[in-house]
Formats: C-alpha cells, sequence, structure tokens
C-alpha cells in the first residue's frame, strides 16, 4: 500500500498544518482560564468587603510603558548592520559562507547598540534637566 518513503511527506505536511492550530487553540484556552481565574479572584476580594471598582483595578494588568527611543534604537542597530556589511564587502574581509561574516555583521550591530544606549542616556539626562528646572 503505502511505503515508508511516500509517508515521510504526508507526516511533514500534517505536522506543519498542526502546529498553527495547536497554538491557536492552546491561546485560545489559556485566555479562558485567565478570565476565570481573574472573575474567581476580584469576586473573592469582594466577598472579603473590597469595592467591586478596587478589586477591578487590583486585578487589571498594568499597561507597558512605552519605550519613546525604541525607533532610535533599532535604526541604530540597522545602521551599524549595514555599515559591518558595507565594510566587508568594500575591504573583502571575509567571504559570505564565512562565520566571519557574521560576526563583522554582529559587532557593526553591537556598536549600533552602544551608540543608541550613548544618545538614549544623554537624551534622558536632559530631560531630567528640563524637568528638574520647570
Amino acid at each position: 500500500m503505502f511505503e515508508t518513503s511516500d509517508l515521510i511527506p504526508i507526516f511533514g505536511v500534517v505536522l506543519s498544518l498542526s502546529i498553527p492550530i495547536v497554538a491557536i487553540v492552546m491561546v485560545f484556552i489559556t485566555s479562558i482560564k485567565k478570565k476565570n481565574r481573574d472573575t474567581e479572584l476580584r469576586l473573592a476580594l469582594i466577598e472579603k468587603g473590597a469595592d467591586p471598582e478596587t478589586a477591578k483595578l487590583l486585578i487589571e494588568e498594568q499597561e507597558e510603558k512605552h519605550n519613546k527611543y525604541s525607533s532610535l534604537r533599532w535604526a541604530c542597530v540597522l545602521i551599524g548592520m549595514g555599515l559591518g556589511a558595507l565594510i566587508n564587502a568594500l575591504f573583502g574581509l571575509a567571504p559570505k559562507h564565512n562565520i566571519y561574516f557574521w560576526l563583522i555583521i554582529a559587532a557593526g550591530m553591537g556598536i549600533g547598540l552602544l551608540i543608541s544606549f550613548i544618545v538614549e542616556y544623554k537624551l534622558t539626562k536632559k530631560e531630567q534637566q528640563e524637568q528638574s528646572e520647570a
């Protein structure tokens, strides 16, 4: 009927299609369990005498702070990566199939992150000085 060599591609396709389905189902189950746990905790707080609005505020997740320098950081990393690749192309330091090619690009990204850190530090310090003066 089927030989082992015929089943391997079929098995690969079935597994590759089932992974996203299982991931979606697990996210759905996790969100339902979290909502149920939050509801039970809120009800327990209300039974202990807490105000319903206070219980709701205690259960809600805190919003993550938005890093206003994230685009600066990404820009510096990408510029560093591009400069690392450009330096490698101009000077022919390492062929593309060599690990040193990727190390040069990683070094450029590291330099970009360092520059981003310095700029962020200076801008944050400047903002703090302006706030203390106001």
